[in-house]
């Protein structure tokens, strides 16, 4: 049994197959009418939009988020790009012109929750009737599909996450100013007045600017280069990658420059009152931001926290961060979708890329990641050549699927993750590399190919890991529900989460974490030799749990 969450406080129970089985009912107050529910029988909520409405309400067990599914089911049926709303979804079911989704983010880069119609409706429609038929019409296309149970738990999977990504926000990841200001002025000087440099940018620009013998705006490329350029120093971009190939002193001050720089700017003090007020840092996550099922977020740099700030996570007193990372995930997910002998062997040995080194080259550990990662990443040339010719020789199974991806992408073709969400059709605009001509001759076209293959290569396996990672923090939040409403699941990045509890709970929560990665692989890869662990720290501050 299901309700359905319309507007107005309005709500209308539907049966397993998303039809109605009772009449509408008006509450006066919602978030207290969902609490009475949840109690009573927590049901699963249907809503257009788990950020939209979920914010408002009290905590929930389960939801189906109309948009998120819509996408998923868009992509099965070969129509990425369509409008995912509810007013996309109910216009074609009903024959209508599809109205455009309403943008994301406005201008600061905060989500439009207060647009005209986010939901582009049409203005005589009914929306409780509307997110009812579409639920109803979403449940008839899971069912048409070719592999349903699997569509159903990934749908269950990516809605649970919505929930996973409104609570973080609203919980926030403990962070401690005090910490955070030891840092930075360790690292840039004391805060500076106004939007003027740190003492420690404007000390390395001075060095930079004596080794290139002229002043320059360390910021600016088009200054930079010419500078560069005047010293014999010829490069063609300022990024890291490139500076870090230079030998000379002014590449190193200009590389720690960009690295401090984008501290101060990215994780600053102007940052930390935006997003960290009150020993709190609360981003906004978006659930499926990223075609393989990753998160993004729309400010904060929540997935990119710098390893050298991690020392400002700390946990309240009372309280530990239960940190757990998936290692070798992706790995360990071609493993169990291929299942090769050999690598699922290695998979099982623990550290999967010294059993491979162990099994195939010779105990060298580093030239065996080199050999498997680059089957997964398409990579050929150079140090990757050799090593890949061990890894086609001895792990056949893994190579076939990957290489049976690449040459689907390749010809213009779609492939799957485990749970069936759907790599993007080809497009003039998603390949953006296909134009750079590697002086191997290829024409155009054949480059177009290879970039294609090279990213549903990598798809099948980045998208089935996100599979694995969804189910696991669904199963985590409902086992960290049982333990208590302390224990709150605060941080999570592709492969890792961090749960905030109190001390005593802390046995508790670490055997939850590791109970559901074991569920996570049970459910999504069914029997496999491919063990999938999640290694936990407990500890009072993040940057101890490495």
């Amino acid at each position: 049994m299901a309700d359905a969450v319309g507007a107005g406080g309005r709500l209308r129970p539907v049966g397993d197959d998303g039809e109605p089985a009772g009449d509408e009912v008006a509450v006066a107050d919602l978030a207290a009418e969902v609490g009475r529910l949840e109690a009573a029988r927590a049901p699963r909520w249907v809503w257009a939009v788990t950020d939209e409405v979920y914010p408002a309400l009290p905590r929930v067990a389960r939801c189906h988020d109309v948009k998120l599914v819509e996408a998923l089911l868009l992509g099965q049926e070969g129509r990425h790009g369509r409008p995912r709303s509810l007013g996309g979804a109910w216009a074609r079911l009903r024959g209508l012109p599809e109205p455009p989704d309403a943008p994301e983010s406005g201008a600061d880069g905060r989500p439009v929750l207060f647009a005209a119609d986010r939901h582009r409706l049409p203005r005589d429609t009914d929306p409780l009737a509307a997110l009812v038929a579409v639920h109803a019409a979403q449940q008839r296309r899971i069912a048409a599909g070719g592999h349903p149970e699997r569509m159903r738990l990934l749908c269950a999977a990516e809605s649970a996450g919505a929930l996973a990504a409104v609570e973080m926000g609203r919980d926030g990841l403990p962070w401690s100013a005090a910490a955070h200001d030891e840092l930075l002025t360790a690292l840039l000087g004391p805060r500076p007045a106004g939007g003027a440099r740190p003492a420690r940018l404007v000390e390395l620009a001075g060095r930079l600017q004596e080794e290139l013998g002229r002043p320059v705006n360390p910021d600016s490329p088009a200054q930079v280069l010419p500078a560069f350029a005047r010293i014999g120093v010829h490069l063609a971009s300022t990024r890291s990658y490139e500076l870090k190939q230079v030998g000379h002193p002014a590449a190193a001050l200009l590389l720690r420059y960009k690295e401090l720089s984008r501290i101060h700017v990215a994780h600053g003090w102007a940052w930390r009152e935006r997003w960290a007020p009150a020993g709190r840092f609360r981003p906004e996550y978006v659930a499926g931001g990223v075609v393989t099922g990753r998160w993004a977020t729309r400010g904060g740099g929540a997935l990119q926290i710098p390893r050298l700030l991690r020392a400002a996570v700390v946990a309240d007193p009372g309280h530990r961060l239960v940190v757990a990372d998936a290692g070798q995930l992706e790995p360990r997910v071609l493993a169990a979708m291929s299942g090769d002998p050999g690598l699922t062997r290695a998979a099982a040995a623990g550290d999967l890329y010294a059993a491979l080194a162990e099994d195939a080259f010779d105990g060298d550990r580093p030239r065996a990641k080199i050999g498997l990662l680059a089957a997964m990443y398409g990579q050929t040339g150079g140090a990757a050549g050799q090593p890949l010719a061990v890894m086609r020789r001895s792990f056949p199974a893994a190579l076939a699927l990957l290489e049976d991806a690449a040459r689907t992408g390749e010809a213009g073709g779609v492939v799957r993750s485990q749970l069936g969400r759907t790599s993007p059709a080809p497009s003039a605009d998603r390949f953006p590399d296909e134009a750079a001509d590697p002086g191997d001759g290829s024409s155009p076209d054949r480059r177009a190919a290879r970039s294609r293959g090279r990213f549903t290569r990598n798809f099948v396996i980045q998208a089935s890991a996100s599979d694995w990672a969804l189910a696991m923090l669904a199963a985590l939040r409902r086992r960290l529900a049982a333990i208590g409403t302390q224990p709150r699941l605060v941080f999570f990045q592709h492969d890792e989460v961090i749960v905030h509890t109190p001390t005593a709970l802390a046995p508790q929560v670490s055997a939850a974490v590791e109970a559901a990665a074991e569920e996570a692989s049970r459910l999504v890869f069914g029997p496999t030799g491919v063990p999938f662990p999640l290694h936990t720290h407990t500890v009072k501050c993040y940057a101890d749990a490495k």
